[in-house]
């Protein structure tokens, strides 16, 4: 147990020290009803650059340590951080791959052009027993995105049979001859991707009668019941995601996607470097974070008229910082740094998807290795654990926790007259009873010192672990110790049922509170 320092705790409590650098948590430790789904804090992995070929996939003979084909310190880096959930083939690649030209012998399978990503060859080394055997590798629960724009109800039908259906079929038969006897109970199937534009440009009414018509034949079997999840809007296009709720068949529906990219000011060609920026630049991307909630908040809203149980879950399954490439690369390949920034950006989204965990049930930031917003880059056989990962290692305690109400007082940060809340949080308590407590500060120079009220609930002991670094856009780089990581964080105080500390600015801190 930590003692209290009792001045500082009158002070602050008493307003004091100065209120601009006050904000007042309040945390209900006794009415918490909703979990926080681990799938949370799921990942995102397209035929996409050097995210599937060379990121995760460099083949049995290579020289690269692997495990089976699969690059061994990627698979031990998502390993340490538990990703829950893995969503794949794509992305807009999803809705040009047909999936059977992706097994059987690897020397006879077909090439593809991805010619939405490079216009670069692939060999289809890597198909659906990969995939499938990467996750059994990282225990966790597949996503397949089916092709919709180009493909055939039949196609997807054959696919869930293939890989879940155990009776004797034709397709039970080529899998057992292609190797595996044995179904893997993929339970995640998405109908289509991003339809509204790189998926067929359709309108939202065609395409619920379309998603009707393939979400037919996505049929369960055995013990595996299908979650089927509608492609939805971009952001808060509410108007699409209504649509589909008039017109899908409610029985066939499980979940309603959303995407949302922060891109600072909106500004599509020329979105900014990922570590070459200042104040202005961090102030801006992290406006456009914050967007996110609105997203959520909107697409929840319409979702409550039509389905006022909640049902049908909401899924953010591409989300992340987007940025321009890095100078040299290839344009279509997508590969940027990873600073501190984004570490903010990744916790003040987790923050919100916790918030809102009685609706979003699964999110899948994009994407894993070597494209956008990445936990893991790769150079030949290094790796580099980005910024964003120690965001996902430092909020596992939240997963399949129980959301605890909260409710901030907060100071604001303001830059060239705009303002933005400087500290978001959210709550859980686990299954042992710790409480865990996520908080951001966005201010970059000033502290925030935080008075915390747990509710009903007086804490014996409270440790914490924080993220952050001398510069904002500090970061990871191949043969350079680590700028950015996770350290123990110190100067809490108890007082009675109030938790008292400075988080430090420009930080992610978590506390585990008993």
């Amino acid at each position: 147990m930590k003692t209290p320092r009792f001045l500082f705790a009158l002070l602050l409590i008493c307003g004091v020290l100065p209120l601009s650098a006050q904000t007042k948590i309040f945390i209900d430790t006794k009415s918490g009803t909703e979990t926080i789904s681990r799938h949370i804090y799921g990942h995102f992995s397209e035929h996409l650059g050097r995210c599937i070929y060379d990121g995760l996939w460099v083949g049995k003979n290579s020289a690269i340590p692997n495990i089976n084909g699969f690059r061994q310190e990627a698979v031990a880096a998502l390993l340490e951080i538990g990703i829950p959930n893995l969503r794949w083939p794509g992305g807009c690649f999803a809705d040009i791959y047909h999936w059977q030209d992706g097994i059987g012998d690897p020397k006879k399978r077909p090439p593809i052009l991805n010619y939405h990503w490079g216009n670069v060859t692939e060999d289809n080394s890597f198909g659906t027993h990969e995939f499938l055997e990467l996750c059994e590798l990282l225990n966790c629960e597949p996503y397949l995105a089916a092709n919709v724009g180009t493909g055939t109800p039949r196609e997807l039908k054959d696919w869930v049979q293939y890989v879940n259906a155990s009776g004797t079929s034709p397709m039970t038969q080529l899998r057992a001859r292609n190797g595996r006897a044995a179904p893997w109970a993929v339970k995640y199937w998405g109908i289509g991707n991003e339809v509204w534009g790189c998926g067929g440009n359709m309108d939202a009414e065609y395409y619920a009668k379309l998603y009707n018509h393939y979400a037919t034949f996505c049929r369960d079997y055995d013990d595996t019941r299908c979650v089927r999840i509608a492609c939805g809007p971009y952001g808060g296009d509410t108007t699409w995601t209504a649509t589909l709720l008039k017109h899908i068949n409610r029985g066939l529906l499980q979940g309603i996607s959303i995407h949302y990219y922060t891109v600072a000011r909106g500004n599509w060609a020329h979105k900014g470097s990922a570590t070459l920026f200042g104040e202005e630049e961090w102030f801006e991307q992290l406006s456009a974070t914050l967007k996110m909630e609105e997203a959520v908040e909107q697409n929840s809203r319409i979702m409550d008229r039509y389905d006022p149980r909640k049902e049908i879950a909401l899924i953010v399954d591409e989300w992340g910082n987007w940025y321009d490439v890095e100078p040299g690369t290839n344009g279509g390949f997508l590969y940027q740094q990873n600073s501190l920034r984004d570490a903010l950006a990744a916790a003040i989204n987790f923050n919100i998807f916790n918030n809102h965990c009685g609706r979003v049930k699964m999110a899948n930031i994009a994407q894993t290795v070597n494209v956008l917003q990445s936990v893991a880059l790769t150079r030949g056989s290094e790796l580099v654990r980005t910024p964003t990962f120690y965001a996902f290692k430092l909020f596992r305690p939240h997963a399949d926790a129980t959301l605890l109400p909260s409710r901030i007082e907060p100071a604001v940060y303001s830059f060239n007259g705009k303002s933005i809340p400087a500290v978001t949080v959210s709550a859980s308590k686990d299954k042992t009873g710790a409480i865990h407590i996520s908080l951001t500060n966005a201010d970059p120079k000033t502290s925030q010192e935080i008075v915390c009220d747990l509710q009903g609930f007086s804490p014996e002991h409270v440790q914490g672990k924080i993220i952050t670094a001398e510069a904002i856009s500090a970061f990871n780089d191949f043969g350079k110790p680590e700028a950015v990581n996770i350290q123990p964080f110190d100067g809490e105080r108890i007082f009675g049922n109030k938790i008292l500390f400075s988080l430090p600015a420009k930080s992610v801190v978590m506390l585990e509170v008993r």
